[in-house]
């Protein structure tokens, strides 16, 4: 997969987006961040031999072991989300993937929403998503949806790249694919920003924009930090979900 590269003017135009992003009512919401790329680059179905030597990419720390605490809302309901590198792998489209486990809990500590995820670094450092295995919960614990799971190399759907090895503005690219449940795209926006949780601070952050060609009115923000990974990931357009970091434990 190659970085997807725009002009340096809408690079310009763009980095004044996240302020008047974050008054836009879900009416107002854009399809996709101004100036964005109609279309990231298409995802594919990577060698196994890309992955015999994985470097680990500090953008995206895969660490088994690795926990992160995030505080956060959806729709007005306060949740909390822990993910855990496991020490476990799977085979996915040929690539022994880290199985990375994500679960979302409601203040009364019944569990929302549990997935398992499947990442894996190449030689060159880049962080590719090959699916997950999510399920819904009501607060009974009853099963109500398996919607948004997919597996690479199975149904059409492709691996995605969630973090490129040396991320730059403009870089954009496909985090998932499959057809009509899986169309997640980032659009790298910014290094340098500033942000501060309970959990790290720092003027040396990556942001980036996401969305779904299945949402396109809905755009979030996320901020990366070296050696943490995700440390806010906020709706901006057309959503008002916002997770922050509160704790990580390193593996």
């Amino acid at each position: 997969m190659t970085s997807h590269r725009t002009t340096r003017v809408l690079t310009t135009a763009l980095l004044v987006l996240p302020a008047a992003a974050l008054t836009a009512s879900a009416d107002a919401a854009p399809a996709a961040p101004a100036g964005a790329p109609t279309s990231a680059p298409t995802s594919a179905h990577p060698a196994p031999t890309r992955f015999d030597h994985p470097h680990a990419n500090p953008w995206f720390p895969l660490r088994p072991g690795t926990v992160w605490v995030f505080r956060g809302t959806d729709e007005g309901r306060r949740l909390t989300q822990r993910t855990t590198v496991s020490q476990r792998h799977r085979l996915v489209d040929g690539v022994r993937t880290t199985v990375v486990l994500d679960v979302v809990r409601r203040a009364d500590g019944s569990v929302a929403e549990r997935t398992h995820d499947w990442y894996a670094a190449d030689d060159a450092g880049r962080v590719w998503y090959f699916g997950e295995a999510t399920a819904t919960y009501d607060r009974q614990g009853r099963l109500v949806d398996r919607e948004g799971s997919w597996e690479a190399g199975r149904d059409g759907a492709r691996a995605g790249v969630i973090m490129p090895a040396r991320p730059h503005p403009t870089d954009a690219y496909r985090q998932e694919y499959r057809a009509g449940d899986a169309e997640d795209q980032a659009w790298v926006v910014e290094r340098g920003a500033r942000v501060r949780t309970p959990a790290v601070t720092t003027r040396h952050a990556l942001r980036t924009f996401e969305w779904s060609r299945l949402e396109p009115r809905v755009v979030s923000a996320k901020l990366y930090a070296r050696g943490y990974g995700v440390v806010v990931d906020q709706d901006v357009a057309g959503g008002d979900e916002r997770f922050v970091l509160i704790r990580m434990r390193r593996g």
